[in-house]
């Protein structure tokens, strides 16, 4: 094989000796150039040109052959040995660089095809095709994140402008009365519209009318959050008039809803989050929202608690944590008004709450 090829690039070299002959005949115009070609017409002047520089420029070629081949080949491992260590983003970065340079040089080389003087638009055109491909493909590599991140944006801004697609989330009277989902909903967390039904504002009419005081507070409390998300949010809250009237329980109700409008059901009635679940309606439970961000306690941690009240069990003394959850102290009984360092053993998880379970240090 590498005979052949060096065969082969001693006729290459014979090409292009017979093309600087030609080129140096009737492209190039010296001193004496009219007096040097009406010798050179003659026929065999002419032959014994082509012959003699072709068979030099094919010795010449033959005779660095091995070096060229094997530049060639080193050339050629070098490109497969980085092709196969970079990774295929750059590689299909690269590929579309080069496009758009070599693009851009076929657009030049039109305006250097109006140059006059032979061959030199050739010679341009082909540096041309070299260097804008070449740097096509190296900032198509070197500016891949730059590309990545602006295509990111750009996705996320498309993401904002379609949030309106997003499905609609239903709220029952159990979260609406928490007014947790207030505090959610203006942190960005929630998409698409909110949705109140009507027959859940009627609850909470009934609720806030109510002759007992606790519940009286409640219900106002609830109209007063939906207010507020109605005047300080960007959501869209809106009343759904649709009800039910074959169906007399309002957590019936909103399962029907929710199912007839392809919405998300929010609330925080551990036992409505069943129903739903067993339906395989999607649910968001605020209380399992609340659970997941809390700070994870391991066992074997030591941190101090305020003691406040016995535990059902003997010796048992109960304390809480900043963010709500209660801890359960063995023998921390008689220690209740008194802040002591106790060390977690365990700790309980579910949809209802969570329990840590600790023993005095």
């Amino acid at each position: 094989m590498r005979k052949v090829l060096r065969i082969l690039l001693a006729l290459v070299g014979i090409g292009i000796g017979c093309g600087i002959v030609a080129w140096v005949l009737y492209s190039i115009k010296y001193p004496g150039y009219e007096y040097a070609l009406r010798y050179t017409t003659i026929p065999a002047v002419m032959a014994a040109l082509y012959v003699i520089v072709g068979i030099l420029f094919g010795i010449i070629f033959f005779i660095i052959s091995p070096k060229i081949i094997d530049g060639i080949r080193g050339f050629f491992q070098k490109l497969e040995h980085r092709l196969t260590e970079m990774p295929a983003l750059d590689i299909l970065f690269g590929v579309i660089g080069i496009m758009i340079g070599l693009l851009f040089a076929f657009l030049l080389s039109l305006i250097v095809q109006t140059i006059n003087v032979p061959v030199l638009p050739e010679i341009i055109t082909l540096l041309l095709y070299v260097i804008c491909g070449y740097y096509g493909g190296y900032v198509g590599v070197t500016r891949r994140s730059e590309l990545m991140d602006g295509a990111a944006r750009r996705g996320h801004q498309a993401k904002r402008l379609a949030a309106s697609d997003a499905r609609p989330k239903v709220l029952d009277t159990s979260v609406i009365i928490d007014g947790r989902i207030y505090d959610i909903c203006k942190t960005g967390f929630l998409e698409g519209k909110i949705v109140v039904p009507a027959f859940v504002l009627r609850e909470l009419r009934h609720i806030a009318d109510s002759s007992d005081a606790m519940k009286r507070s409640r219900g106002r409390r609830g109209l007063d959050i939906l207010q507020s998300m109605q005047q300080e949010l960007e959501l869209r809250v809106e009343v759904e008039e649709k009800d039910y009237d074959d169906v007399n329980e309002v957590d019936l109700k909103l399962l029907r809803l929710a199912a007839d409008i392809g919405g998300i059901l929010v609330t925080n009635d551990y036992n409505l989050n069943k129903v739903a679940a067993v339906q395989n309606m999607p649910v968001l439970n605020i209380n399992d929202l609340a659970n997941a961000v809390r700070s994870v306690l391991l066992p074997g941690e030591e941190l101090p608690l305020a003691i406040v009240k016995e535990g059902k069990e003997a010796g048992q003394g109960v304390g809480y944590l900043p963010d709500g959850t209660m801890v359960i102290v063995e023998s921390g009984r008689k220690h209740i008004g008194e802040t002591m360092d106790i060390v977690v053993t365990s700790a309980l998880q579910t949809s209802a709450g969570r329990l840590v379970f600790a023993k005095l240090r």
